[in-house]
């Protein structure tokens, strides 16, 4: 039994898949041209590597780093979607993207963008207290600055739970006392630079023994595609765990696929050769499913885009809020946001905004879009469409940025947006004004940021606004009736 969460650290992509059909070369060189019929977002790295853990129902934490950016605010979207927890980290730059532009089930070409690593920021003190109660910690290394984050190394390092590391040639060595290593053939030729063997199998094995004494890891797993896995004890044969049958198909993600079964064995209980066995079989099979295509559960496949085009300048949109925010962030400033339906907007919002603005530095408002007011309110709502919404909050002098989520709730967004301060107004608290009740507060200390309760002005509602008008038009078509009747009696209207 899973008593903790199973937290996952490292560095998170955003993988996309191109579709499309080849018909021609490129008339000015011997290039094939991509006609695309269809693309696929998922988060990659250990953002793939958590879903794969929460396909087994188990709680997820993912410590990672995301960007300022609408990549950064994408795979917030699709990891909310996979009933991922997000403890991001700020992370300078782009979000890292990779791009696979495919034909007939076949990689032609892979697109690389979002520059080079760079530093994370530091931790809150809750990634800290998740690390602590973690049941497994699975480091998923993509070389890119998370697994170096020194805060991070200490508290893994003093953590009880078992440690499963997918190392990266570019990145960190594992923190002491890690249970199990699991790099690829490529991998451990690199960390370790051992001489090719006389067979494959011998030069797995001396590149794993050499790796474990290395990191004084209790265990190493070399994975060997579908041949399977070679796993080196200490002062032990090493065991050969071959693929329970040949698969082929796409492999992208095997490698994360191994690992968090793995590491979801050894948070069970198992011993380290019982959670390798599962895993290569857990990893045959995922591959010979049809892979990453077909492992990602439904509500990540269709996971809405998180961006929406602007409608007033350069204040509205997921481009809109980066500016201002990193614009407030570099100069030490204090990001405020909040967030509703503004439906029908009136006193008590502008009020509520009004109070908001004067807390920090700027003010972006999480505004829920059509989509969602509706899931929220009904069929009859909104009475105002998203792009109206948004134009005239935007208009608001105390606004500086206002960005749309499709989502029921802005959890997806605020772990992109990582405000210092999340602001309601004075009707959502209960228990005479207590912040902690607000639904986004437990996600606000995941990075340090704090909730607060404005005062909301009495009197003031969307509903009871559309209430009155209906009510006012009622009595205004019984009026006209009644005035109708008596002219055909021939009484005075």
């Amino acid at each position: 039994m899973v008593m903790g969460p199973v937290v996952v650290v490292g560095d998170t992509l955003l993988d996309r898949d191109v579709e499309g059909m080849v018909n021609r070369l490129c008339p000015d060189s011997p290039a094939p041209v991509l006609d695309e019929m269809a693309h696929v977002d998922r988060p990659g790295g250990a953002g793939l590597a958590a879903i794969f853990a929460a396909l087994h129902g188990a709680e997820v934490v993912l410590v990672t780093a995301l960007a300022d950016d609408a990549g950064g605010a994408r795979l917030g979207v699709l990891l909310a979607a996979a009933g991922v927890q997000v403890y991001p980290l700020p992370l300078a730059g782009a979000t890292p993207e990779k791009i696979r532009l495919r034909a007939g089930g076949r990689v032609l070409l892979r697109h690389d963008r979002g520059g080079g690593a760079s530093e994370p920021g530091e931790p809150a003190e809750a990634v800290l207290r998740a690390i602590e109660r973690a049941s497994v910690l699975l480091v998923s290394d993509y070389g890119r600055g998370v697994a170096r984050q020194p805060a991070l190394r200490v508290a893994m390092a003093a953590s009880r739970a078992p440690l499963v590391w997918d190392p990266h040639p570019r990145g960190p060595a594992a923190v002491p006392g890690v249970h199990l290593v699991t790099p690829n053939e490529a991998e451990v030729r690199e960390l370790v630079e051992v001489p090719a063997a006389a067979t494959r199998l011998a030069t797995a094995n001396e590149g794993a023994e050499r790796l474990r004494q290395r990191w004084r890891a209790g265990a190493v797993a070399v994975t060997l595609g579908a041949d399977g896995a070679l796993l080196s004890h200490a002062g032990s044969t090493p065991l050969m765990v071959p693929a329970p049958f040949a698969a082929e198909g796409d492999t992208c993600g095997a490698g994360d696929r191994f690992a968090a079964t793995a590491g979801l064995a050894l948070a069970g209980g198992a011993v380290v050769s019982e959670a390798v066995q599962e895993a290569v079989a857990d990893a045959s099979a995922y591959v010979a499913e049809g892979g990453v295509a077909t492992a990602l559960p439904p509500p990540v496949r269709r996971a809405p885009q998180a961006v929406h085009a602007a409608v007033a300048g350069d204040r509205v949109g997921v481009a809109a809020a980066a500016a201002v925010v990193a614009r407030v962030r570099a100069a030490g400033g204090t990001v405020v946001a909040t967030g509703g339906c503004f439906d029908l907007l009136h006193a008590g919002h502008v009020a509520t905004l009004q109070a908001a603005r004067q807390l920090g530095d700027c003010l972006v408002v999480c505004l829920n879009s059509d989509a969602s007011v509706s899931g929220l309110k009904g069929p009859g709502r909104p009475v105002m469409r998203q792009d109206d919404r948004s134009r005239l909050l935007a208009a608001l002098s105390c606004v500086d940025a206002v960005m749309i989520f499709d989502e029921p709730t802005p959890a997806a967004a605020l772990s992109w947006l990582r405000p210092d301060v999340w602001v309601k107004g004075g009707d959502y608290a209960t228990g005479g004004g207590d912040g902690d009740a607000l639904p986004e507060a437990e996600i606000l200390r995941r990075w340090g940021g704090h909730t607060v309760v404005v005062p909301y002005l009495d009197g003031r509602s969307t509903s009871q606004m559309i209430a009155a008008t209906a009510g006012r038009g009622n009595a205004e078509v019984a009026g006209a009736g009644r005035a109708a009747v008596s002219r055909r009696a021939g009484e005075p209207a």
